[in-house]
């Protein structure tokens, strides 16, 4: 029966799991992708798209409230709460990615798990207990989506919805049926189209608002009785009867409680789109095993899997620095500029003449080696050609950031120091405190403000 039932199965495991189920080494990398998301979180500050989020939020009211909103520091309800550090966290792209899921947890996970926690004065263990439950199911369901779905839905909206409900689910305590109709409730509102690529549009800070947003009214709803469709994931007119083409069912439920998916999520080294990163490190290692400078390089070709021409090949002259992040010709070339790709690059130098030059050399050709590894590996391959007739070859199996080339913690918060400081988000005296309060997030009796100055201890 079980089998026959995924979307029951995971709905148990999400309802029942406890701090102590999950292996210490495991909660150790959730704490490590909470400060990640914190940075990425308060980068998000004073961005277009997150302010006139807020200001719905504001207009909607409350006023006031129990929950965090982390660029303005004001409290307000959970749910908008909840909508606004998901859009604010969405922004940089610089927030955390699951492979083989091809899906950004942490943007629509800790925003509604966070808000949840501090409205109701939740411990610090029975937050990360949720936060796990949210990485684990919102994993599952992008893999079960497959490659399919990715080619028109941005996962992160429509997964992370249900991501969203198991988080918030477990923070109010939701029985396994309960939160089966949570799952449902938070299916058939998931949303999020790749259209938005095109025109330039501010769509994805609203995919993780309303998916943060929506995953925990969700989880509200079923508390309060609402029912929802039980078979939301796998049946005959579900998600995936509707939103693919691939889906498999037995990726809903692998290895429950014995693989942990969390620990296989990476960390993002570039500002940009995760597609771009793994041509941007074996272009990276070129140039600095050649010693070549950007106006030494006559082309670049970067072999890709077939995700990444349809997310990025829509990019052809990105009109604002959020779309240059989706162009592969702008991330190569200021890699090949300044050797770095991040957020003072992207906002100085995205569209100037050089960069504009170099977008011309980079072309994207489909490799099968490459594509047939992803999504489970990212493989970055590159050929580039010089002025001087040189053809030069790079390879990147494991992309800076993935677990086998991980950052540590002392890179994690130096990472979340430039993000707080490039967006005015807070000042490092405040980011310091806030780090102490992360890593020791397990012992807080209540998840307090994260930026308060005092301690959650």
């Amino acid at each position: 029966m079980l089998d026959e039932y995924p979307s029951q199965t995971l709905a148990a495991f999400a309802a029942k799991l406890q701090y102590e189920d999950v292996p210490p080494a495991v909660m150790r990398r959730a704490e490590d992708l909470l400060l990640d998301w914190f940075g990425s979180a308060l980068a998000g500050k004073g961005a277009r798209p997150v302010d006139a989020i807020e200001a719905f939020a504001r207009q909607m009211g409350p006023a006031d409230g129990g929950s965090e909103v982390l660029t303005s520091r004001r409290r307000t309800s959970p749910l908008f709460a909840a909508m606004v550090n998901g859009a604010s966290s969405h922004y940089a792209e610089q927030d955390d990615v699951h492979n083989g899921s091809v899906f950004h947890p942490a943007a629509v996970v800790f925003p509604a798990a966070l808000a949840v926690a501090q409205s109701i004065g939740a411990s610090g263990r029975e937050f990360m207990a949720a936060a796990v439950c949210g990485y684990e199911v919102g994993i599952r369901v992008g893999e079960f989506l497959g490659r399919s779905h990715y080619r028109v839905f941005h996962t992160t909206g429509t997964a992370g919805t249900v991501a969203a409900a198991a988080a918030a689910g477990r923070l109010l305590g939701l029985t396994p049926e309960q939160m089966l109709h949570a799952f449902g409730s938070a299916g058939t509102q998931a949303a999020g189209l790749w259209e938005f690529l095109r025109d330039a549009a501010d769509s994805k800070q609203l995919h993780t608002a309303k998916a943060a947003g929506n995953g925990l009214m969700s989880a509200y709803l079923a508390a309060d009785g609402f029912t929802g469709a039980r078979r939301i994931l796998e049946g005959k007119q579900g998600m995936a009867a509707g939103m693919s083409s691939d889906a498999d069912p037995a990726k809903l439920t692998d290895r429950l409680g014995r693989r942990w998916a969390l620990a296989e999520t990476s960390f993002k080294f570039h500002s940009s789109c995760r597609h771009t990163h793994p041509a941007a490190d074996a272009l990276l290692q070129v140039i600095v095993r050649e010693g070549i400078e950007a106006d030494q390089i006559a082309s670049v070709t970067a072999h890709v899997h077939q995700g990444a021409i349809d997310v990025l090949g829509p990019v052809i002259e990105p009109r604002t620095v959020h779309q240059g992040k989706f162009s592969m010709g702008t991330v190569l070339g200021l890699i090949a500029q300044f050797r770095s790709a991040g957020l003072a690059e992207f906002e100085r130098d995205y569209n100037t003449a050089c960069t504009a030059a170099f977008r011309e050399k980079v072309t994207m050709l489909l490799d099968p080696e490459v594509d047939s590894a992803y999504p489970a590996r990212w493989i970055g391959k590159v050929t580039v050609k010089t002025l001087d007739g040189r053809v030069l070859e790079g390879r990147v199996d494991e992309p800076k950031g993935d677990p086998g080339n991980t950052l540590s913690r002392k890179e994690l918060e130096q990472k979340a120091l430039r993000l707080a400081q490039f967006s005015g988000g807070a000042n490092e005296a405040e980011m310091l405190a806030a780090f102490e309060r992360v890593w020791n997030i397990a012992d807080a009796p209540t998840v307090g403000s994260l930026l308060a100055a005092g301690s959650t201890r």
